[in-house]
This record gives C-alpha cells, sequence and structure tokens, in this order.
C-alpha cells in the first residue's frame, strides 16, 4: 500500500500536478507513511525531471510547473515532520531572493525548488528584495548562504550593493554569497566579491553544495 503511494505521488509529480501532489502527500500522511521517504521519492523525481529539462526533453515551463507541485507536497510533509517535531536532515540553510527593482521570479523559483531537493532549507525573501532586507533576514536565520538573482543589466548591480551592505554592518564573513540571473556571468560575480556564480539551477545546487564545503 505505501509503495503504490508512493508511486503515485512521483507520477503526480512527473505530470506537473500541483493539486495531485498535495492530495497524494495528505493521504501519505492519512496512512502514516514516513514523510522522510516521501520526500526522498520526491526529490529523486524532481532530480529526473531536472535531468530531462537539461537534455532537451522539457521545458521552461515544465520546470516551473514541477516547482510548484513539489512545493505542494512539501508543504504538507514539512508539517508533518514539525508535528512529529522531526527535522529534516539539511545541507545547509540559504536565504534566497531577486534583488531591489527586479520582479523576476521563475529563475529563482526553479533554484528554490532544485536547492530544497537538493537537501537545504531554503528561505524564500521573494523579488524586489532590497539590501535591508536582505540584511535582516540573515540575522533572522544565521544562514550558511545568501543566494541573489538578478535578471535586468539594470539591476545586477543592486547585489553589490547588498554585498557592501552586508560589509558594512560586519554580517559578509560569516556568510558565502552565491549569484545568479541573466544579467551575469562569472567574471561579474567575481567583480561584486561574490563567492560564486551558476547560470542554472542545477549549478546552483552544486555551487552550493561545493561553497558548504569550502
Amino acid at each position: 500500500m505505501s509503495q503504490e503511494i508512493l508511486k503515485r505521488l512521483s507520477k503526480k509529480l512527473m505530470d506537473l500536478d500541483d493539486e495531485g501532489c498535495s492530495a497524494v502527500a495528505n493521504e501519505a500522511v492519512a496512512a502514516g507513511l514516513d514523510p522522510m521517504e516521501a520526500i526522498g521519492v520526491l526529490t529523486e523525481t524532481i532530480h529526473q525531471i531536472g535531468e530531462e529539462f537539461h537534455r532537451g526533453e522539457l521545458f521552461l515551463p515544465d520546470l516551473v510547473g514541477a516547482g510548484a507541485a513539489m512545493e505542494a507536497a512539501m508543504s504538507v510533509f514539512n508539517k508533518e515532520l514539525l508535528a512529529k517535531g522531526l527535522k529534516r536532515e539539511s545541507m545547509g540553510t540559504i536565504v534566497l531572493g531577486t534583488v531591489r527593482g527586479d520582479i523576476h521570479s521563475i529563475g529563482k523559483d526553479i533554484v528554490r525548488t532544485m536547492l530544497t531537493a537538493g537537501g537545504f532549507i531554503v528561505h524564500d525573501l521573494g523579488v524586489d528584495t532590497s539590501a535591508e532586507k536582505f540584511a535582516s533576514a540573515i540575522k533572522e536565520h544565521k544562514p550558511h548562504i545568501l543566494a541573489m538573482s538578478a535578471l535586468l543589466t539594470t539591476t545586477a548591480r543592486e547585489q553589490e550593493v547588498v554585498i557592501e551592505n552586508l560589509k558594512e554592518i560586519g554580517l559578509r564573513e560569516n556568510i558565502k554569497v552565491m549569484v545568479g540571473g541573466g544579467a551575469l556571468d562569472q567574471a561579474f560575480a567575481e567583480k561584486i566579491g561574490a563567492d560564486g556564480y551558476g547560470s542554472t539551477a542545477a549549478e546552483a545546487v552544486v555551487l552550493a553544495k561545493k561553497l558548504m564545503a569550502s
């Protein structure tokens, strides 16, 4: 019975069905399934979806849909873990957001999904995030990594503003900073003082793990 539920959970995610994922996740909880086992199935499935995307078999809307479906299921399982007083084994904690002046969220949302699937605890600040809001979230959550996104050339420099602000208030030395977005490249990341740059969601996960090990 439990394996059948887990198979359906995986299929709902492959089908990009957020309502279906939520429904099966609730069914799994009601049946007493181990939420960690279910999260493992979701993680394996989202990795498969990511690989199909990079092979050109799936497209950006598919990846966005997969992210929404996984978030729907994860919301159910995270509540169950909290109710049982359990914690997921974490690769680390990340504060994530799109910088001030930029309201693009799709790329950031995909990165959040992949980082969560990769075992990270992610606090997503959303879009149009000021340097002050990033700093406040860092003080509150004490993350290992700050991840910033900027799609526009006009907002890319805001990432440097955030980094300089962290230096001014004494938070920069205790956190790794990774950046990404259509307006960036590795040279720009180095110029503004970031610790790393990822051009895709998959690269962001690899980079985050690398930064945690450094």
